[in-house]
């Protein structure tokens, strides 16, 4: 399976999108820095007066509730036909017996990108509320969300308009992160809470909230690649959706029983949860495709190819 077409976010942890300009800091480096030197401002706000888009998908998050306490399997999922096809997926695989370690995890998530704040000292921007005092990292899958709440801030601080700007990470960096007094949250986009929560409620589940970030994934759509199959899972329910499209096309001569339709839902801190605490044989055939990417079932075509977001 070629993964080359993926263009990975750099590996320092904050990625400026003009390479021109120098190389940022470490991650520890930057929020030592950044709890130094932070202005008053930042520590002021309050994320209620975020903007509408980012209220929302807040407000569909349940934190940190998983899936699994409430009684529901870790996969949630729905039919074309609508009917209900619930319970986690295991695929036979020459896995090890123990744990994923967290390098093989970070490396399941390194083609990932998430999008954050940085102010002109090239330190990540936090977000403190009025009456928790608690500060929060946010960071975005969808850069224009990030972009958003960077126009939001400029427009309360003039202070940040020089300088700051949305800079790229990669999600296994976020995993990595601990800074006493910081919580750091991943902001789904919007329309992918909805999918999921759409997802559920077809399965029989009366949700209104998700929790955490949705990823979806079919039973009808496995990759094979040196004798060895794997299970995508995407980040944007559409990236799914064309997958199983091309899959269709090709099913007559690949995979005569694809049921194009079959979707689960499950949320990604559920999933890596389990890569720690359960047999590797169980995910490790689980590949993470970013958004905007679907993938071809076809051995002679099988690359990671970027779709139109």
């Amino acid at each position: 399976m070629n993964f080359g077409n993926l263009r990975e976010p750099e590996r320092l942890s904050l990625s400026p999108r003009n390479q021109d300009q120098p190389k940022l800091p470490s991650l520890q480096d930057a929020f030592t820095s950044l709890q130094t030197h932070c202005s008053a401002f930042l520590r002021r706000i309050n994320p209620d007066s975020l903007i509408p888009h980012l209220q929302s998908s807040l407000s569909n998050l349940r934190w940190p509730t998983p899936l699994s306490s409430q009684g529901s399997p870790a996969w949630a999922s729905t039919t074309a036909d609508g009917g209900a096809n619930s319970g986690p997926i295991t695929l036979s695989s020459a896995g090890r017996g123990g744990p994923m370690s967290v390098e093989d995890i970070e490396e399941r998530l390194a083609g990932v990108p998430v999008y954050a704040l940085s102010n002109s000292a090239e330190e990540f921007v936090l977000v403190s509320g009025v009456s928790t005092k608690k500060s929060l990292g946010l960071f975005c899958f969808r850069e224009e969300d990030a972009e958003a709440l960077l126009d939001q801030m400029k427009s309360m601080d003039p202070g940040m308009r020089s300088g700051s700007r949305v800079v790229s990470v990669a999600l296994n960096k976020i995993f990595q992160l601990k800074v006493d007094g910081v919580a750091f949250r991943l902001i789904p986009e919007f329309s992918q809470i909805k999918n999921a929560i759409k997802v559920r409620q077809m399965d029989g589940f009366s949700d209104e909230a998700f929790p955490g970030v949705p990823i979806f994934q079919s039973r009808s759509l496995i990759l094979k690649s040196r004798n060895k199959s794997y299970r995508p899972v995407f980040f944007r329910k559409e990236d799914l959706e064309n997958s199983l499209q091309r899959a269709s096309r090709q099913q007559n001569r690949l995979n005569p029983a694809l049921r194009q339709g079959d979707i689960q839902v499950a949320a990604l801190e559920e999933i890596i949860k389990g890569m720690k605490e359960d047999s590797g044989a169980k995910w490790d055939d689980v590949v993470f495709i970013p958004p905007g990417f679907d993938v071809s079932t076809d051995p002679s075509q099988q690359s990671v190819d970027g779709s139109s977001a």
